[in-house]
């Protein structure tokens, strides 16, 4: 079955939609229902922010008093080496950031970007054409010194994992 439309009523058809919803616009009749809800869901997250705040303040305050006797006892066994200590370690924390920010560091987000990056480090390490071309242009002096440096992070993290500067305390 064929139904035939003249041009009068398909102009009707195809207008009348865009004609309602302009004169909604227009009055904001339309929207009036989503507003209130809009404004019910701000509240809510108002309030939801609020209290998350009030608990996070409640949480300060009860983990200061908790570590006030420990930082207290930290602070009397450094003695007078406290001060320089605590500078060094803020200005390393504010170096560090600043590296971080300026080099736009920022932590892998998937783990292809990590399966990639040392997927090409193996097959860097485990090809013998690789170490010919960075011995023949000078890079190996640079691949010797990230690798001390890797050896020396590694060897710092075994001396404090242990507590002792050589061997495990055994007693």
């Amino acid at each position: 079955m064929r139904s035939t439309f003249s041009a009068g009523t398909l102009r009707q058809l195809v207008s009348r939609p865009v004609t309602r919803s302009r004169a909604a616009n227009i009055h904001g009749a339309r929207f009036s229902s989503s507003n209130a809800g809009a404004d019910a869901a701000q509240k809510k997250a108002q309030d939801a922010l609020s209290s998350a705040q009030k608990n996070a303040e409640k949480l300060w305050e009860s983990t200061k008093t908790f570590l006030e006797p420990v930082t207290a006892k930290a602070g009397q066994m450094l003695g007078s080496y406290k001060q320089p200590l605590v500078y060094n370690f803020s200005v390393a924390r504010e170096l560090v950031k600043q590296v971080y920010h300026a080099e736009g560091l920022r932590p892998p987000t998937s783990t292809a970007t990590l399966k990639s990056a040392y997927s090409t480090l193996w097959s860097r390490a485990s090809s013998p054409a690789y170490w010919r071309t960075i011995a023949s242009n000078g890079e190996i002096a640079r691949v010797g010194i990230y690798a001390a440096e890797a050896y020396t992070i590694f060897k710092v993290g075994e001396i404090i994992g242990r507590r002792s500067l050589v061997g495990y305390n055994l007693d």
